[in-house]
């Protein structure tokens, strides 16, 4: 009997850890390093994920509003998109901040936990990274949105003027007169089946790719970087649990009206598959396969919002934003008001949307933050040893939202035989 690929991919995540572990970044054989190994085989992975997700998102988009129809369907299927991202991101960043508050990760044995941690060592390569940005990076977002070069904004992964230009294409493939519309529709609707074809067949290679990508970080970070951080990483982890594991479940059954407990089983490797990426958009083509296949989602649903959502859907991000800037002020011993925090709140919210298609976003992000509560930019150091471990965690979460947001959408669109039946 076959394991189903859910499975593969747990038992690789659990041999990954065991394996990367035990290798370190230094054993290896015949001059090659396992470290080596591990890093070429999940970049080749990555890769293979990636080369998929402009034709999949262009064909999938193109395919779904064509379908649609009329500019006013368009225009409520988005409306309901867009208030369920900011509802959900909204929700995530409340959770994170009641819990920062209440655990105060910051403050060990009553005093200021920075002089006990230290800051971290790559200080001067993150002050690079988020050099001159600030909140004027909220509004780049709309400039990102129309792109003056489809083909470059393609091969830059400019995922906005990709999904902006997609929703252009497939609603004025609805003007033509029908004969031209019905050549353009085959063909688009050719290329979504081929790249569901392509991530079937890519997916096959999923538990190699995982465990590969997973042995590098644990061979890399270890666990002795958990030790000096473990009350902020619980922090973090608890708030992404309860959004993950009570909010979304409430959603799924009060607005969807479905059993949350399928829902997992459907999006199973979807988010095996975010976890050991940290990528939403890597993790793209099998988050639309797993809703439309295993979850019952229409592609007129999903095409539209589970590609916005991997682009400006950040609950798990701007959940993190919130707690490590919380965390970094108690660690600094600064006392925040009710109007700090609430202005923190606001920030985290725009720019989990604003800058989620910058290089090292979430770096970015906290540093706006960081700036909003005169903070330097040096005190991210704080949070890198268990970055990316969190990174992880939170990029989960992400998907998941995005999914729980088909579902419910497609739920208030009218649509039956949702997640009715066990996934197969």
């Amino acid at each position: 009997m076959k394991l189903k690929l859910h499975w593969q991919i747990l038992i690789a995540l659990g041999l990954a850890v065991i394996a990367g572990n035990l290798t370190g970044t230094d054993a290896g054989l015949f001059g090659v390093t396992f470290y080596q190994v591990y890093e070429f085989v999940g970049t080749l992975f990555l890769n293979a994920l990636k080369m998929l997700i402009v034709p999949l998102i262009v064909s999938s988009i193109v395919v779904g509003i064509a379908n649609i129809g009329s500019g006013s369907a368009l225009g409520r299927l988005g409306g309901k998109t867009v208030l369920y991202y900011a509802c959900t991101s909204l929700i995530a960043i409340l959770i994170g901040l009641v819990l920062v508050n209440l655990v105060s990760p910051g403050v060990i044995n009553g005093e200021p936990a920075k002089d006990l941690i230290g800051l971290g060592g790559e200080t001067e390569s993150i002050r690079a990274k988020v050099e001159g940005r600030g909140a004027g990076d909220v509004a780049e977002v709309f400039l990102r949105m129309v792109p003056t070069n489809i083909v470059s904004a393609a091969a830059d992964g400019q995922m906005l003027g990709l999904i902006f230009f997609s929703l252009l294409f497939g609603f004025f493939i609805t003007k033509l007169k029908k004969d031209r519309a019905h050549v353009l529709s085959n063909f688009w609707n050719a290329v979504y089946e081929v790249m569901m074809l392509i991530t079937d067949w890519v997916m096959k290679f999923a538990p190699i790719g995982v465990f590969a990508l997973v042995a590098k970080v644990v061979a890399s970070t270890g666990f002795a970087a958990f030790q000096p951080l473990a009350l902020f990483f619980i922090t973090v982890v608890l708030a992404l649990a309860v959004h993950f594991f009570v909010v979304m479940p409430i959603l799924l059954r009060v607005f969807g009206r479905v059993n949350p407990l399928r829902h997992y089983r459907a999006m199973a490797p979807a988010l095996l598959t975010a976890f050991s990426t940290s990528s939403s958009s890597a993790t793209l083509p099998l988050t639309m396969e797993c809703v439309e296949k295993n979850a019952g989602v229409s592609n007129r649903t999903s095409s539209f919002v589970l590609p916005l959502g991997a682009t400006i859907n950040m609950d798990g991000t701007a959940l993190y934003e919130c707690v490590a800037a919380i965390f970094i002020a108690q660690a600094y011993g600064i006392e925040l008001s009710f109007a700090t925090q609430f202005t923190i709140v606001m920030v985290a919210l725009l720019t989990s949307i604003g800058v989620a298609g910058i290089p090292a976003a979430s770096l970015v992000a906290i540093s706006i933050i960081l700036a909003t509560i005169g903070l330097p930019v040096e005190a991210i150091g704080l949070i890198l040893a268990v970055d990316r471990i969190l990174d992880m965690c939170r990029t989960t979460v992400n998907v998941f939202s995005d999914s729980c947001g088909a579902v419910v959408i497609a739920r208030a669109e009218g649509e039956k035989n949702i997640l009715t039946e066990r996934p197969a």
